[in-house]
């Protein structure tokens, strides 16, 4: 039901991991649940610096980037670590009934007219997405349990029997 972490202005995509080589080439931590988006890419942000994507490249389902102007090992190993992002607007798409978990974050829960809650984080468990609710409550994310999401309204409608 919801797709990886991030912020809203900008969304965590990836991690630096090591230098491959000594081009620059670096190695790509997928932080995504859309690990093809790195193909297209032609900018992407590292810590907050613009950089044009020169090449991806998958490797042994590894997957690797040549950044513009990042052309020796030293250089790529200054990077090592740091998040890579892109604009909100350039969020992959999502099909209908799927929500980023940043935007789950913070909605506030309802079981009909009462407030139960606001969703402090998404945990992935495997068989279904769980809100935890004020950090205590846990309400599995099914459409048996879930009636509604309104994302604007930052509001989540639940069945409370059903759960």
């Amino acid at each position: 039901m919801t797709k990886s972490l991030q912020s809203a202005a900008e969304i965590i995509v990836g991690k630096i991991g090591a230098a491959r080589g000594l081009d620059g080439t670096l190695k790509i931590i997928p932080l995504t649940d859309f690990e093809g988006r790195f193909d297209a890419l032609e900018k992407i942000s590292v810590g907050g610096k613009i950089f044009r994507v020169e090449e991806v490249k998958h490797i042994g389902g590894q997957i690797f980037m040549k950044f513009a102007g990042v052309d020796s090992r030293e250089a790529a190993k200054a990077l090592t670590n740091k998040f890579l992002t892109v604009d909100r607007a350039d969020a992959a798409p999502l099909a209908d009934g799927e929500f980023y978990t940043f935007d789950i974050i913070g909605c506030e829960v309802f079981d009909g007219e009462k407030k139960i809650g606001a969703v402090t984080n998404v945990l992935k468990t495997g068989s279904n997405d769980v809100f935890e609710v004020d950090g205590k409550i846990l309400i599995p994310a099914l459409k048996s349990v879930v009636r509604s999401i309104d994302i604007a309204a930052k509001k989540i409608l639940v069945d409370s029997n059903a759960y």
